[in-house]
């Protein structure tokens, strides 16, 4: 999916909401207990009921992974699932991985040529050679750590490193995610490109927009890691929005949450009750960023 699709997309529905499909056998409703496929019998029932507030759905690995061999097929199954309903919907792999040379060629091979999905999570922290071969991928996204949501990402990520050296008296510093933002965006493009850059840091947010005009964001941490979509909005829009922002947990358990107003039995319409309640926010919002565009 290029640029301009995603983007169309994004203005089609009024929503650049991303649903993180983090399912945990132990939280799931009673009734997938004696599921063969509870992981997937569960995505598959929030999918049919936000499909059409959602832009990007982003499977998490891990929660797969846990289940062993069944927990990979209800991965691919879910993906599989998730082009049947609506092609036009934008698929993360949240993998989070980050090797080199052959290792990464068939990681890429994996989810790009085997899962079909749009895009993967990598970490960068053995440089290019660990996101070159994803690149190669015509039609697909990189997304690249940069600034995450944790409050450990400071043993790292904002830490002061020598971005330029020309002479000692002439280094110039800079927090390791710029670097990172910025080298990153030597590799690939605004096509090709996105970043992670947690809600929760929405102060860093505005000042990477600056360095990445055009560039996609996917914004975790709103909702259940406090991060919030009004601050995300102000500091992170780019000219043609350049937004996903994730909510996983406030979704997708919205039934257990005190404010719920159904039982399990009614999950998948609490789901939808709270993914929606994001799209008065988001819809106007890309009104506005229309308005502006018209009037330059």
């Amino acid at each position: 999916m290029d640029y301009n699709t995603l983007y169309s997309n994004i203005v089609n529905k009024g929503s650049f909401l991303t649903i993180g499909l983090d399912p945990t056998r132990e939280l799931l409703p009673s009734q997938f207990a004696s599921s063969k496929y509870p992981l997937f019998d569960f995505n598959r029932e929030i999918i049919d009921a936000t499909s059409d507030l959602a832009v990007a759905y982003k499977p998490n690995l891990a929660f797969y992974e846990a289940e062993g061999p069944l927990g990979w097929r209800q991965f691919e199954m879910t993906v599989e699932y998730i082009r049947r309903r609506d092609p036009s919907l934008f698929i993360i792999a949240d993998a989070k991985r980050g090797d080199i040379g052959n290792t990464a060629q068939r990681y890429a091979s994996y989810y790009f040529d085997r899962v079909g999905c749009d895009a993967v999570t990598l970490s960068p922290y053995m440089g290019e050679d660990s996101i070159a071969p994803f690149l190669k991928y015509s039609g697909r996204w990189v997304i690249i750590l940069a600034l995450t949501s944790n409050p450990s990402a400071e043993d790292f990520e904002t830490n002061s490193v020598v971005a330029k050296k020309d002479g000692l008296k002439n280094s110039v510093q800079s927090p390791l995610y710029e670097r990172v933002v910025r080298r990153a965006m030597e590799w690939g493009s605004s096509e090709n490109t996105m970043f992670v850059v947690g809600a929760t840091r929405s102060q860093q947010l505005g000042e990477i927009r600056e360095i990445a005009p055009s560039h996609f964001f996917l914004v975790p941490g709103v909702g259940a890691q406090g991060g919030s979509l009004q601050e995300v909005i102000k500091e992170g829009m780019g000219e043609r929005c350049s937004l996903l922002i994730n909510s996983s947990r406030e979704i997708i358990y919205a039934w257990r949450g005190a404010d719920a107003q159904g039982g399990e039995r009614q999950f998948a319409a609490e789901s939808a009750r709270v993914a929606k309640s994001f799209l008065s926010t988001m819809g106007e919002s890309l009104k506005r960023l229309q308005q502006r565009s018209q009037e330059l």
